[in-house]
């Protein structure tokens, strides 16, 4: 924890002179930025295997209207084509699921009153006027919705509702696409069908996030949704 708590005070320190007391919050968009772009190439992945999966519905079809009155003996036949195919329906979770653990470090750091026994610093570090370990409640509690935190949250969920817009349609859009696929997926993984479903609203359930986390999580969350929405509409077109 230390160690990063180091990396990223070296990070403000770096962005200090062009972003002044904001520069411990660029310092965090930063970091998403890295690990993101770390992940990127099994996001790359990710996207060739749905383009991969979608290319395999005529024979999935075939499979269905086959074994469709025995459903046990069609998700094995599914199961065995994806294998002969080198197709896995799970590629794209692990994009999501190597980042969990760069978030709960960052959410742990500005949720620690110390560090190594030491006070925390990294809690006096701002966003313009909000303090990047408080919450929506505090601000709200410093001046109101139009105070100075309260503005930077405002501008914060305006960002999170441009941005949910955008995933939402951009999700509708490639469901149209292939409308098959969530249906084929869903029959090799119990619920994965349901979840496919939900997902066009899920850029929305962010606004929640950000309410709820410290700001200084709910920056990376944020900036790690936006990238997601730019990648997606880059892989998918």
């Amino acid at each position: 924890m230390s160690v990063f708590a180091s990396l990223v005070e070296r990070l403000a320190d770096l962005l200090q002179p062009l972003f002044g007391v904001s520069a411990a919050a660029a310092a965090i968009v930063l970091f998403t930025a890295l690990v993101r772009l770390l992940v990127h190439p099994l996001s790359r992945a990710a996207a060739r295997g749905q383009k991969a999966r979608a290319a395999l519905q005529p024979r999935i079809a075939e499979l269905r209207r086959r074994h469709g009155r025995d459903p046990e003996k069609l998700q094995r036949a599914v199961l065995e084509l994806h294998a002969r195919e080198k197709v896995s329906p799970l590629s794209g979770c692990l994009p999501s699921l190597l980042q969990l653990p760069a978030f709960f470090l960052l959410y742990h750091l500005f949720s620690s009153e110390t560090i190594g026994g030491r006070a925390n610093e990294l809690l006096g570090h701002r966003l313009f006027a909000a303090p990047l370990g408080g919450r929506w409640t505090d601000a709200l509690g410093h001046g109101g919705v139009f105070g100075g935190p309260g503005l930077v949250y405002v501008g914060l969920f305006a960002v999170v509702a441009v941005v949910a817009w955008f995933g939402y349609r951009l999700s509708r859009r490639m469901m149209a696409a292939n409308p098959a696929l969530p249906a084929a997926e869903g029959e090799q993984v119990p619920g994965l069908g349901a979840v496919t479903k939900v997902m066009p609203f899920m850029s929305f359930f962010t606004l929640v996030t950000v309410a709820v986390m410290p700001l200084a999580a709910a920056l990376y969350i944020v900036t790690s949704t936006t990238w997601s929405v730019v990648e997606r509409a880059v892989l998918y077109r």
